[in-house]
């Protein structure tokens, strides 16, 4: 992706000071979501450091992962499968509890949703701490997927969740604040 294109995405990412509480600055996305010129540079931009490597599915995390993992599975021709929180999802699953920085989630896939053996990604609109992509991961490799790697739209590498999700395979972000 060329750097002007990059530089299009970041300037469009708002900061939202005291959200969700105080002393947090929040990138705000939805500039970025609102205008399909912006949205699709992200998920070609996204596409691109996966290109020529085989991808059967794709895990996209509750919620905004939704948008990128769904919409980058269209564009690279291959299933979508949603990790979601846990009880919202309608039949059998399996799930893992995880810690948060005060407190614990929970997260959950369908059983079946991977066959063994699959190439699986995992794509998500942000790696913060790596608390929720880490626990997708280790979901992903419970199903015994053949994980490609994780992809992201933006990291906030000041918050070290790379160091989480490394382990199970490459890690790319478009834009590292």
């Amino acid at each position: 992706m060329s750097a002007s294109s990059l530089e299009r995405l970041r300037s469009a990412i708002r900061d939202v000071p005291d959200f969700p509480q105080p002393g947090i600055i929040f990138k705000d996305i939805t500039p970025v979501l609102a205008d399909a010129e912006l949205l699709r540079l992200a998920i070609d931009g996204m596409a691109e450091v996966v290109a020529g490597q085989r991808v059967d599915k794709i895990v996209g995390i509750d919620a905004r992962g939704f948008i990128f993992g769904s919409m980058l599975a269209q564009k690279l021709g291959t299933g979508f499968i949603p990790a979601r929180k846990k009880g919202k999802l309608p039949w059998k699953t399996r799930g893992l509890d995880y810690a948060l920085e005060y407190g614990t989630n929970s997260i959950e896939m369908h059983e079946d949703a991977i066959t063994p053996g699959e190439h699986v990604l995992l794509a998500d609109d942000l790696l913060a701490t790596g608390g929720t992509a880490g626990a997708a991961l280790q979901l992903m490799e419970m199903a015994q997927a053949k994980i490609v790697g994780a992809v992201f739209f933006i990291e906030l590498g000041f918050l070290g969740g790379r160091d989480k999700v490394s382990s199970f395979g490459p890690v790319h972000s478009l834009l590292t604040f």
